[in-house]
């Protein structure tokens, strides 16, 4: 599953950078646009579909793999330390965050409290986590993988329960862009595995929307955060309730 989901990584990739849209595969395919999506986000393409979208691409199978390998040498985790490193440091931690979502250097600069000399410091220490190599310029390119995470209960993700979180959800949800929505309901344990399929999709399709938003101009974007959460849970007031406690567990 693993080496699956590094061809169609690579495959989008490749795709983007040839400037290739789902209308193109789906052409090729002789397929719906949403079918070929729907192919892509469950990860679920024959081998028969890879050869066609290789030969849309003007590659081999065999070329397909070597790229896999190259993205496979890219950075997939960092160490705790080096965590710990980006959360003591909100300038570095901000940097990184901007040039991981495709915002050029001078950007950040002409954005933010953060002059060229400090800047360029911190691409040098970016550099060294193997999170981008600096070029000449202050121009970067990312060195971290597509299947890039973060430690999990590490420092990057206990700074964001503890601070990020609350603060994202400090609002009512009701100005222009942003929306929430609460449901509740009695699901199978086969209901709620399709609902979380359908959570990872979303969550997908918003980084796919980002790395095309990349080529818009910065005054046309907008910082967007997406939280979505979901569990098999009673609420405390009901279960209170309970004349027993109950045997099923999912």
């Amino acid at each position: 599953m693993h080496q699956t989901r590094l061809i169609i990584e690579t495959l989008k990739l490749e795709l983007r950078k040839q400037q290739k849209t789902y209308k193109h595969v789906a052409e090729k395919l002789e397929l719906s646009e949403a079918s070929v999506k729907r192919l892509f986000a469950e990860e679920s393409l024959s081998l028969n579909r890879l050869d066609n979208i290789c030969e849309l691409l003007q590659l081999e199978f065999s070329d397909l793999v070597s790229l896999m390998e190259e993205n496979i040498s890219f950075t997939t985790e960092l160490s705790l330390a080096q965590e710990n490193e980006l959360v003591s440091d909100i300038k570095l931690l901000l940097m990184a965050h901007f040039l991981i979502n495709g915002l050029r250097f001078s950007d950040i600069t002409d954005n933010y409290t953060i002059t060229e000399t400090e800047g360029i410091q911190l691409l040098a220490k970016l550099d060294r986590m193997k999170i981008i190599e600096l070029l000449p310029g202050n121009r970067v390119k990312m060195i971290i993988s597509k299947n890039f995470q973060w430690i999990k209960h590490g420092p990057i993700q206990s700074f964001y329960k503890t601070v990020i979180q609350p603060e994202f959800l400090n609002s009512s949800f009701t100005l222009p862009g942003e929306f929430q929505v609460f449901t509740s309901g009695m699901l199978t344990r086969t209901s709620n595995t399709e609902l979380i399929k359908k959570i990872k999709r979303l969550s997908k399709e918003l980084n796919e929307m980002n790395t095309t938003d990349q080529s818009s101009e910065l005054e046309q974007k907008f910082g967007t955060s997406l939280m979505i959460a979901m569990r098999p849970w009673e609420p405390d007031i009901f279960h209170q309730l309970r004349r027993v406690e109950p045997k099923k567990h999912f």
